[in-house]
Parts: structure tokens; sequence; C-alpha cells
């Protein structure tokens, strides 16, 4: 069965919107709302507007055999094709089998010269909105698996099956029967959407609205009090209306999976209608704000929070073995990872926490509202378009659902001396330190245990196959590589050289050379994939490789060289792989000399790229405040941060009175000298 026709938003009339918008107004709510009359006026409301902008943009109608390629010529061939091939079938003579292979031959022939032209074509006139479609495109999609569940029969099963494998049933909570009005509410404004909007992304995957964000901006520029009258009563009221609580669930397969017959071989990735994001979004801020205050979150809690990163996980973990080092301790890290994540949050357990700790009324009512009686559709291969009920802690795809998450688990962050708990979101890494290493592992097994106790009561488990163990050694340490295992529930984890943990790759040396010879390799195969976009003479402008360059390539090369410095024996392998970007870009000889290459190029040496970065990330650490990223707070007192606890303030001010960047933007230019002292 054909999807249904969808409007082509790209072709909106704008001109027509705004007028249509300007005799627009939004119905005012009911003094004394219920539930169900403010669930009916948002309903209308958006109906209306929905209506509004539909009828200003064309629709079309997916084909799964339309192709762009097509042509009225390829049709006459196929028509001669055919007309042979039912003559030789009646007549299978020498003269009419020859003319069936030579019309194929042409056929053919003629489908992969349109395919080339059209390929061709599509990259020579490609715009850097386009660009990541043909990037798609050079990647290719691996083929989609059906849910071969044992037991489903149809599609209808099977989603049925999947439902109740991905969102267990919970207890229902107490219905919602009234709502007031809070006195401690902020009204909300329209630049408080502006910066909602600023955050999103248009090439977003919209939700069961298929409205994308780049029509709501539209909207939003036009009439900038329309969506802030639509939105500011649900906050007002601590409501979230059922309409913004349906989600499409689309099933993608786990790639290298022996089996498919498993829900575990098989993700969900939640979409969410645009308004519901653009609500979580502005309420998000708020919630951030009220959390750190009322010490909701933990300091060693560096995800999902704004001024905090990966890169300051890994900062904290080196620093804190370095300095256990230092007092001659040995030490110990388990790396735990946290079994469902989102699903296991418990909205009582999460309300209550809120309420304890001095969260704003509406706030509470309103994210208690969000959280209840979710509908969810699982979008595969022939699936019923039927939303069901689900039971799900906080959605994935909801802006506010990592803030929610990180305040929920805050309590698993034990305060014990020589241990330190560092969490990444859901992943956790428990930090011993003793005289001996035997000593270490019977305290991540009581430490284990502690944190098991802690989380039972509100139903967070931990994935122990998932679980990794290491011991730390220093680079000049002469002593055999500690070989101890930890048992935790009947398994033995035995002590690993080298894993990943928050995208870094860590020995027990901190030996960069394994993290950066990884990320040579993924870089190289990026490379290969995008060179198919730009052949010599031909393919994506040269302006569209060097975008590729710093979004793609340079991210994938680069990543953690804010924390590490590249070791020389894969620095000279990096650098010559920058090199043959830059030729890949402006199609120069092997020969060319690398300084004039690099300035044709419009990219910088690879050495300066990484200076540019360690730079930033200074920059960033010393300019943020240490109540917001813990790795200010472990900077010596002699460097000038923001803290008053920290640099006297003469020297204070010379980083304050500095620019964010006070070094100039060209790399062409010489960098002029700072006048602060280096620290």
């Amino acid at each position: 069965m054909l999807p249904p026709p969808t409007p082509q938003w790209a072709l909106l009339d704008l001109g027509a919107v705004g007028e249509a918008l300007n005799d627009f107004t939004v119905l005012p709510c009911q003094a004394r709302p219920t539930p169900n009359s403010v669930s009916r006026w948002f309903d209308i409301s958006t109906t209306r507007i929905t209506s509004l902008l539909t009828s200003h943009a064309p629709s079309k109608c997916q084909c799964p055999r339309s192709k762009s390629w097509w042509s009225p010529r390829l049709s006459s061939l196929r028509r001669e094709y055919h007309k042979f091939a039912r003559i030789s079938r009646l007549d299978p003579s020498s003269l009419n089998l020859s003319n069936v292979k030579s019309s194929r031959r042409t056929y053919f022939t003629a489908i992969g010269l349109a395919k080339k032209a059209h390929w061709s074509d599509f990259l020579s006139s490609a715009t850097p909105h386009s660009l990541w479609t043909a990037k798609r495109f050079a990647f290719g999609r691996p083929p989609q698996r059906f849910p071969d569940l044992p037991g489903a029969s149809d599609p209808a099963e099977a989603a049925e099956t999947l439902l109740h494998d991905f969102f267990p049933p919970k207890p229902p909570p107490p219905p919602l029967l009234r709502i007031a009005h809070y006195e401690d509410y902020t009204p909300l404004t329209s630049e408080e959407i502006s910066r909602a909007l600023s955050k999103s992304s248009n090439t977003s995957t919209p939700g069961p609205d298929h409205i994308p964000y780049s029509v709501l901006k539209s909207v939003h520029r036009l009439k900038p009090s329309l969506l802030p009258s639509l939105l500011d009563p649900l906050l007002a009221h601590g409501f979230h209306p059922p309409s913004l609580k349906k989600a499409l669930g689309i099933v993608l397969d786990k790639p290298g999976k022996p089996s498919y017959n498993s829900h575990s071989s098989f993700r969900v990735i939640l979409l969410l209608r645009t308004l519901s994001k653009i609500l979580d979004t502005v309420v998000a801020s708020p919630l951030s704000a009220q959390a750190t205050i009322c010490s909701l979150i933990n300091p060693l809690q560096c995800g999902s929070l704004p001024g905090r990163s990966t890169a300051d996980a890994a900062l904290i973990l080196q620093h804190n073995v370095e300095s256990f080092h230092r007092l001659r301790y040995k030490v110990s890290t388990l790396f735990l990872d946290v079994k469902g994540g989102f699903d296991n949050v418990e909205c009582p357990s999460l309300l209550s926490l809120l309420r304890r700790k001095g969260v704003s009324p509406y706030l509470v009512q309103w994210v208690g509202s969000s959280l209840r009686n979710r509908t969810c559709r699982l979008r595969f291969q022939e699936s019923p378009r039927l939303f069901a009920p689900v039971s799900v802690g906080v959605p994935q795809g909801s802006p506010i659902s990592p803030v929610l998450f990180v305040i929920y688990i805050s309590s698993l962050h034990l305060e014990i001396p020589r241990l330190l708990i560092i969490s990444y979101v859901d992943d956790f890494a428990v930090t011993v330190a003793s005289p001996s290493n035997r000593t270490n592992v019977r305290l991540l097994q009581k430490s284990f245990s502690a944190l098991k106790r802690e989380a039972s009561p509100i139903n967070i488990s931990f994935s122990v196959p998932k679980t990794k163990l290491i011991h730390w050694r220093t680079a000049r340490s002469n002593e055999p590589p500690c070989s101890l295992p930890v048992q935790l529930e009947d398994q033995l984890f035995f002590p690993l050289t080298r894993l990943k943990w928050v995208g870094f790759i860590f020995t027990p040396s901190f030996e960069q050379r394994s993290h950066f010879s990884r990320r040579y390799a993924l870089a190289n195969a990026a490379l290969a994939m995008i060179r198919r976009l730009s052949p010599p003479g031909m393919g994506l402008p040269p302006y569209l490789c060097l975008s590729l360059a710093r979004s793609l390539l340079a991210p994938i090369l680069l990543y953690g060289s804010a924390v590490w410095n590249p070791p020389p024996s894969v620095m000279r392998p990096m650098s010559f792989f920058w090199h043959r970007v830059c030729r890949w870009i402006t199609n120069c000889f092997s020969t060319t000399n690398t300084t004039c290459l690099h300035r044709e190029a419009c990219l910088p040496l690879q050495p300066a790229l990484i200076r540019h970065q360690r730079h930033l990330a200074g920059l960033r650490l010393i300019c943020s405040p240490p109540e917001i990223n813990p790795v200010t707070v472990r900077l010596p007192k002699s460097v000038p941060t923001l803290s008053p606890h920290s640099a006297p303030l003469r020297a204070r001010g010379k980083i304050t009175s500095q620019p964010y960047l006070f070094f100039n933007r060209d790399w062409r230019s010489a960098l002029d000298k700072a006048k602060n002292p280096r620290y």
C-alpha cells in the first residue's frame, strides 16, 4: 500500500502564508480549564495551523518505482525491447532473437548512461544543503531486515511483540483529573521560542505531524506571537496534551548480529512531533538551571548538560588516576553501563525527587503530565499504522529526556574515600586506589554491590556482560602488568590492555598511539567513501569538498586532540593524510609543494589545526565557571579562571578582558603576541 501524499515544504508559498497569518489568531483557553478542554483547545488550534500551512504547499505522492533519472527516451526503448521480446516468443527465429539482443543491449546501456549523467549533474549542481544527501548516497544504505520473531506470523503480531519487549508494561500512573494555574510560572516569550528554534536542525526528521523545523521557523519569523500563544497555556497549567505524546518508532537492525530473531538485534528510534520537541527544549533550560541550584545533578556527571563534554570526562579520569599515582597508590577502574537507560525511569520516583529538592511546582506538574499515557506506532516493512499505548520512562527523542535521566541517577554517585565515580549519561567509571591491586579488586566488588543496592529502589540495573576492567600503571613502571580479575554476579572480568570509553581509547599507561591510530584508520575509510563524490575533473565543486573536509574528515581525525597530543609516530601519517585531502580538494599533482597546496585548499596544516583546537579547549576551561565544568575546579590556583577562589583579581582580569578568540581567525596571518602571560 502506497503512503499518503505528503506536502512539499520546500515549495511552501511563504508570501501567502504570511498574509494568512496576519488574520490568524489563536482562540483563548478557558478560564477554569480541565484536561479534556485543554486537549480539545490545543488540537483545534494545531489543526487550524496545519491546515493553513498544507493549503499553501503542493503535495506529492511517493511511488517506490519512481526514478529521478528516467526519461522519455528510456520509455521508448523499453517499449521497443518488449515489442521484440513478444515477437520472438511467437516466432523464435534467428532474426527476431538478434533483434531482442540488440534492443536489450541498447536499452540497458541507455539506463547506465542515464544514471551516470544524472549522478554527474546532481554532483555538479550540489549545494551545501544537498551535500549530505550526496554523502548518504555515496556511503550507501544497508538492506533493512524484517523482524523474524518467534511466534509472530504477520507484521501486526511482530509489532505487538516488539512493543511488549521494548516497552515492558508498568503500573499505570494515576490519571490527571484536574489542572490548576501556577503562580510561580513566568510567561513564555517569543525570545525563548527563538532560542529553542536556533538549537534545532532543519534536517531533523519530523514525527507524526510531518512538519519540519524549517516550516515552524518561517512561521515564527512571520508571526512571532503565534507559537508563544499556543504553548504558553500548556506551561501555565503544567499540562502536556495527548496529541504531543504520539511518536513514531523507527525499527532499525543492529549491524553484525548473527541472527535477527530477537528484539535485542534491533533498536527503536522515536520521532516526536516538532511542536513537542520545541516545548521540551523550552522547558529544558529552566529545569537544568533549577537542577544545578537544587543540587539535583552531580558535579561528576559530564553528559547531557551545557558546558560539559566527553573530553571533560576523559580529563577528569586521567587527572585523578595520575594524582593517585603520585601518592604511590595502585589505581583500578571498572566501567559499567546502565541497562535499559531511559526506559527504566519511574515517573513517581522522579516526581518525588523533584518535589523534595524544591523544583518549581509547574515544572514538576508538566514533567508528570508529559511522561504518562504515551502512545507509539512502530514503522518497519508492512507494519500496521496504529498507535498503541506504551509504558516508557522518558522518551529517547525528547530534548528534555537526558536532563531528567541524569537527575534520576544522581544518587548513584557514592561518596566513599579513595573512590571516584564519573559518569557520562548512562556510562559509569568507578575508580578506586589502594596500596595494592588485590585490594583494588575487593574495593571494586564492594563498590559494585553498593551501587546495586543504591540503584535497586529506583529500578535501575547494570548490564553486567558489558563491564570492563583496567588496572592503571605509569609509563615508567617496570612491574609486570596486573592480571587480577574482578568477579561480578558469578562472572569473571579480566583486565584489558585497551578499551574504549566515551569515544576515547584508553591503555593502562594512557598511551595515545592506540587512540590516534584508530582515528587515522576511521578517517582513511571515510575519505575512501567520499572520494567517489569528486573524481578528477568531475563531481562536487571544490568548495563543497572543502566543506566535507572541515565538517566530516577533520572531526573524525582530530577527535581527542583537545585532550591528548598525537605522538610523532602517528603525527607523520596523519599529516600525509591531510596532504591527500588537500590534493583531493584541489586536484593538484602529488609533487605540489605542501605549503602552496594548503594555501590553495584553504586548509591549515595539521599541527596548526591541532594547536588551534587545544587553544580553544584551554580557553573553554578557563572561561567556564567552576559550578558548571568539573574540570575547571581541578585547575591549579595559579591559573586565572572566573572562580573567585582561584587566581588574584589582577591576573583574572587579563582573561576576562580578552575576547573568546583573542587570536586571528585567518590562519594565513601571523598570530599577535598574547598580552597575558602563559600559565
